[in-house]
Order: structure tokens, then C-alpha cells, then sequence
């Protein structure tokens, strides 16, 4: 007999098999929805994708997958079953638990998605970073916690003696992670208290703590200084020092004291009056907050006044800039009244006397 004879007479045998034929299209029909969910899950994915709603995209993005695991799941239990109940009906037992730890997979890698995609979505709609991060994580060991106890129960395992053996543990663990649990509540904190977020700059007049925040972690925080090297810290330090975050502030000062010659201390009230006019009327000077130009001292080399007044801009650059405006519009209203800045001077005054006619 040939090969392709025996080949023949093998598929006769196979085909006239009822089992073989139902699970042959059992698959073929897993497969067959299979595709055609992908296929409708693409077109719906493009068809919301030009919407204005990140919401949908991420639902559809997020179902893709664990779907089409779904149905693979189903249709190959049930092949399997049908197996079982020809050949052994121990194993339909041990077929219906992989399915059911398949569900439970399954509805954790869904929940684990969605979870990401909705994190992603919301902070690109402009959502605080710092907030959407600790949400997300809290909800993630949430979930694999609730999954790792429905696997345990479903394998047998008594989730009593677990959380009593987990609550005698974690006794012991605190007792040797204290520094480590003192950074998870310092993290905890964080969250909550909310004294920075991330892209803050923060500095600490206690500590040499100086830049942005690049990521609040549980145990962490990196901080990027101005030298562009990380800076990781502990989140308990943040508890035990005073910390200051520039970021939040409504204004800058500019707090400048300037110094006429004595000679030109007749023309001290028209300079101050004029440069208190010109910074009230400034578009890049704060009219609501304090403002002030006084003459305020008289000084070893200069009579001194001092101007006190806040921008209305808050970067660090644009103020650098708004204040070399104001310093040099000042100076050219001490030169248009023909008087000038001091600097230190030293006058010696020699005695005259008078020559000896006996000399």
C-alpha cells in the first residue's frame, strides 16, 4: 500500500470518527468568530479613534485582546470537554477549573488594561499627573490581591489561614522594614497632602534639596536638580523638613536698593516719584500687590532708595528679563534728572598752611 493509500485510509477512519468531526469544527468555528471579532474590533477602533472621546478608544483598545483569549478559551474547554466525556470523565473536573483560573486571568488582564488606558487617556485630556498615578496604582494591587485570593480558593487553599498567617507576618515584616514602611505612608502622604506634584519645582531651606520632580514612587522620589543630576529621596524625609514649592507662587519680587551721589539728594523726591509712576503703570508689574518706592537711607557713600515691587510673571527666565527692563528704565529716569548711581568714593581734605617768613 502507498503512502498516500494509508494517508486515505487514515482520514476515512478520522472523518468517520462523530468525536473527531465535532471537535475539528468546534475549533474551526472558535477561530472563524475569532476573526471576525477582530475584524469588527479594528473597524470600531477606527471609526472612534477620529472622535473627540478618549474614552471610547480606550475601551475598545483595551477589550481586543482579553476578547479574543475569551473565546479561545471557550471554544477550546468545550472541545476538550467533549474529549473527556469519551475518553475519561476524571479530567472534565480539572478542564472546568483551568477555565475558570482562565476566567479569572482573563478578567484581571482586562481590569489590568483598562486601568492603563484609562491612566493614559486621562493625562492626555490634562488631568494631574501626581493623582491619576497613585489612583492607578492603588487599583492595580487591588486587583492582583482580589486575584491572587480567588486563585488560591479556587485551587483549595483556605484565604483564612492565609490573611491569619499574612497578619502574624506582617507584624514581623514592620518590625524589620520599618524604614521601608515609613517611605510607603511618607508616599501615602504625598498623595494625599499633595505639597508637590510632579513637574513642581521644590526646594528645602533644612536640606540641599533643590529641582523638579520627576516621579513620586512609593518608597522614592526623583528629583531632577538644576545641574540635571537625579536626586532620589526617601518619602519620609519629606515629613520631617520644611520644603518650599516656588512653583505655586502667584508672583515674583523685585526688592532692588539704589544708591544717588549726595549731591544729587535735591533731586531724590522727583527720581523716587517718577519711578514709583512708571512701575504702577508698568504692563509687567503687578498693581495688586505691595509696590513701593521710598528714599531710605543715608548711607557711607550714596543716599539710598529702595524699590519693592512684584512681576506679574512667575518663570524663572521671564522674570530675569522683565527685571533687567525695570532696573534699566530706572537708571535712564536717574539720568534724565542729570543726577547718577553712587559707588564708593573717598574725599581728602588736605589742611592749607600758611609759609614761615623765617624759613
Amino acid at each position: 500500500m502507498s503512502t498516500i493509500d494509508e494517508l486515505l485510509a487514515f482520514l476515512t477512519v478520522w472523518v468517520s470518527d462523530p468525536l473527531v468531526v465535532n471537535v475539528f469544527f468546534v475549533i474551526l468555528i472558535t477561530a472563524v468568530v475569532s476573526y471576525f471579532a477582530r475584524k469588527t474590533l479594528a473597524r470600531l477602533l477606527l471609526q472612534v479613534s477620529s472622535t473627540e472621546n478618549p474614552w471610547d478608544d480606550a475601551l475598545l483598545r483595551t477589550v481586543r485582546v482579553p476578547l479574543n483569549l475569551l473565546i479561545w478559551v471557550i471554544g477550546l474547554s468545550i472541545a476538550a470537554e467533549w474529549i473527556a466525556e469519551a475518553r475519561s470523565q476524571t479530567q472534565i473536573e480539572v478542564i472546568a477549573l483551568v477555565r475558570y483560573l482562565a476566567f479569572i486571568g482573563l478578567v484581571t488582564l482586562f481590569l489590568t488594561r483598562l486601568i492603563k488606558e484609562l491612566e493614559t487617556a486621562y493625562l492626555a485630556s490634562g488631568g494631574d499627573e501626581t493623582t491619576v498615578t497613585a489612583v492607578a496604582k492603588l487599583l492595580r494591587i487591588s486587583l492582583f490581591v482580589t486575584a491572587a485570593l480567588m486563585t488560591m480558593q479556587t485551587l483549595g487553599w483556605s484565604i483564612t489561614g492565609v490573611l491569619t498567617f499574612g497578619g502574624i507576618g506582617g507584624i514581623a515584616v514592620g518590625f524589620a522594614a520599618q524604614d521601608l514602611l515609613a517611605n510607603l505612608f511618607g508616599g501615602l502622604v504625598i498623595y494625599l497632602d499633595r505639597p508637590f506634584k510632579v513637574g513642581d519645582w521644590i526646594r528645602s531651606p533644612d536640606r540641599e534639596i533643590e529641582g523638579t520632580v520627576i516621579k513620586i514612587g512609593w518608597r522614592l522620589t526623583e528629583i531632577r536638580t538644576f545641574s540635571q543630576r537625579p536626586l532620589y529621596i526617601p518619602n519620609s524625609t519629606f515629613s520631617k523638613i520644611a520644603l518650599e514649592n516656588p512653583s505655586r507662587m502667584l508672583n515674583r519680587r523685585i526688592f532692588e536698593t539704589i544708591g544717588l551721589r549726595y549731591c544729587d539728594i535735591s533731586k531724590m523726591e522727583r527720581i523716587v516719584t517718577e519711578v514709583s509712576a512708571l512701575l504702577r503703570n508698568h504692563p509687567e508689574i503687578d498693581p495688586d500687590r505691595t509696590l513701593i518706592v521710598n528714599f531710605d537711607s543715608f548711607n557711607a557713600s550714596s543716599v539710598d532708595f529702595f524699590v519693592y515691587t512684584f512681576t506679574k510673571t512667575v518663570n524663572w527666565v521671564e522674570f530675569h528679563a522683565v527685571k533687567q527692563r525695570v532696573l534699566l528704565e530706572i537708571a535712564e529716569i536717574i539720568e534724565r534728572h542729570g543726577a547718577e548711581i553712587a559707588f564708593p568714593t573717598s574725599t581728602v581734605h588736605l589742611e592749607s598752611t600758611k609759609p614761615n617768613p623765617e624759613s
